[in-house]
């Protein structure tokens, strides 16, 4: 055993020359951090010092139960070595007891946050995408990039996201260590759903939650696929039971469906295209490109005074990297007491409002919400549409 001590944190490293149980640590406070330092930043400064080997516990002998034989895939070669180093530098986390829910915690760096030194909302979901990807490799069900099992494999059926709703009540700041923790169950006959939780690593406060439904669909035919029972007994052994969920099973907001924009929206922000740094390892655009798509259309006034609370979104069709994308949106109240009315400011032909405009409310602490539409221009054809939710600013 090595000791590492540093100015406010202990920590303690210890290694196993088993090649499934990989490296544990244990971090302690021995003194509180300086009034002066950044929230987190003492708990920061000792996982990256130490480069953060996370508790891997997958193939641990004290388990209960033993894993499927499929899943256990171990790498070969320079793979076995990358996946190694990968294991030992990520930070501190790992799986539960049983194996249902995987956790790992993150620094926020000075990239993924704003002008107001707060995450944003494209850079939570981006580690939200991380944590999902590094639970389903420790599983064996990543080999492909589509974190598929082997039965999936034999057919060419892969995931797609049909729902994603992000919630955040209190933003990290730069600095911060967030730990999140996921896991993935049964929803419904045709589908599976994951969540996530997000907390506050030097408070234990959860600030945010989040969940997200996803289909089969077949690699070649780009038809869905109904999961069969060989495949669920591959998915519900790693499955809380009972079933658990980030939101209440009956949220409002989680079941809620999105109207579509009948009428002609009050923002619209036209000739959005992939870059082509927002494809994903797949050749498809990343989820992620289509909440900043989203938020193109918020008017800047809206901006300056709210902070996006909740975000929901239905993806309704495949978007390529040459399609040129229109992101709509119109406003929706909470309070029927609540007018909204807009300047005037120049519009297109259509009678748009187009780009950062201006949404004045009668009432400056309303909470406001707006129904989003992403459609492909020319064709019109909907690939996304959306809700917003935003609380003002404190």
């Amino acid at each position: 055993m090595k000791m590492f001590t540093l100015p406010c944190q202990s920590l303690s490293l210890t290694t196993s020359s088993s090649a499934l149980h990989f490296c544990s640590i244990s971090i302690s406070s021995c003194c509180p951090p300086s009034s002066s330092s950044p929230p987190g930043s003492s708990r920061a400064l000792a996982i990256r010092a130490l480069g953060a080997p996370h508790n891997r516990i997958l193939h641990d002998a004290a388990l209960t139960k033993s894993l499927p034989s499929p899943a256990l895939q171990e790498p070969v070669g320079e793979a076995c070595g990358a996946s190694a180093l990968a294991d030992k530098v990520r930070l501190v986390g790992g799986h539960d007891a049983l194996c249902v829910s995987y956790s790992e915690q993150f620094v926020i760096r000075c990239y993924e946050v704003g002008v107001d030194r707060t995450a944003s909302i494209e850079a939570i979901a981006n580690l939200l995408q991380e944590v999902a990807c590094n639970h389903v490799q420790s599983l064996g069900f990543s080999t492909d990039a589509f974190a598929t099992t082997p039965s999936m494999r034999n057919r060419r059926l892969i995931w797609v996201t049909t729902r994603m709703q992000i919630e955040i009540d209190d933003y990290p700041t730069w600095g911060d260590v967030v730990q999140i923790e996921t896991w993935f169950q049964s929803e419904g006959k045709l589908g599976m759903r994951r969540d996530w939780v997000l907390t506050n690593a030097a408070t234990c406060k959860v600030i945010g939650r989040a969940t997200s439904t996803w289909v089969m669909m077949n690699q070649d035919s780009r038809r869905l696929a109904r999961i069969t029972d060989d495949i669920r007994a591959e998915l519900m052994f790693y499955c809380h039971d009972p079933p658990r969920w980030a939101f209440k099973k009956d949220s409002n907001s989680r079941l809620k469906k999105i109207p579509k924009l009948e009428f002609l929206p009050q923002y619209r922000r036209p000739g959005l295209m992939p870059r082509q740094g927002d494809l994903d390892m797949n050749q498809h655009v990343n989820n992620v490109t289509y909440i900043g798509w989203i938020l193109e259309s918020i008017p800047q006034d809206i901006l300056d005074t709210h902070q996006l609370h909740r975000i929901t979104l239905d993806y309704r069709q495949e978007c390529k990297h040459h399609d040129v994308v229109e992101s709509l949106a119109s406003l929706e109240c909470y309070k029927s007491n609540h007018t909204a009315h807009f300047s005037s400011v120049e519009t297109d032909n259509s009678g748009v409002i187009n780009g950062n405009s201006v949404c004045h409310s009668d009432t400056e602490t309303d909470d406001v919400a707006f129904l989003h539409t992403l459609r492909l221009s020319g064709s019109g054809v909907e690939i996304n549409k959306g809700r917003t939710e935003w609380t003002t600013k404190s």
